[in-house]
């Protein structure tokens, strides 16, 4: 049972944080370009909805409906947030198995390693976007850091991050660690 809540308790606390980012973008700065070439904030938040929405579906779960980003974007992720937390602190449906891309695993197990990923470095992306306050506190790099090395070369397959771009040998931690992920603090 640990196994499953403990991936429950981080997507609790990183989820506060990605939401009180998206909770402050001004209603003009959704369409404003994020570090993701061609991506908007919006189409940032978008992706997080749509495979938070999607990754609950391999194992026969859906969450509720939800607004659309495009007229609700808070709306839409307080809904995928709510529903997706509701899943994870459920020990049985947290624990569903299915055989992914790095074979048999479980829901919990997913949201742990790439989900929660997904929420510190897109939360940077909106923040960036909206012209907010872009600092990623220690622990949170830590998990990124941690789940990026740990992800190997997979982290460079379409849809995960581009290529690493290069920063000076001098640069802060959160810089180098954005930079080995395709972004540019």
């Amino acid at each position: 049972m640990t196994e499953t809540l403990a991936p429950a308790r981080h997507y609790r606390e990183l989820a506060a944080k990605f939401t009180t980012r998206v909770e402050a973008v001004p209603a003009d700065r959704w369409d404003a370009p994020s570090p993701c070439e061609g991506w908007t904030a919006r189409d940032v938040l978008r992706h997080v909805v749509d495979t938070q929405r999607q990754i609950v579906t391999v194992v026969g779960l859906e969450l509720p409906a939800c607004p659309s980003p495009d007229t609700d974007p808070v709306g839409a992720w307080a809904a995928t947030r709510d529903g997706m937390q509701a899943i994870l602190d459920d020990p049985q449906r947290a624990g569903l198995e299915y055989d992914g891309h790095f074979g048999r695993t479980t829901l919990a197990a997913t949201v742990a390693r790439f989900y929660n990923f997904d929420l510190v470095v897109h939360g940077w992306d909106i923040a960036r976007a909206a012209g907010l306050d872009d600092s990623v506190d220690d622990e949170d790099l830590d998990f990124v850091e941690a789940t990026a090395q740990a992800l190997g070369d997979s982290i460079r397959m379409e849809g995960v991050c581009g290529p690493a771009v290069e920063v000076p040998a001098d640069a802060d931690r959160r810089t180098r660690v954005l930079a080995h992920l395709g972004r540019r603090a």
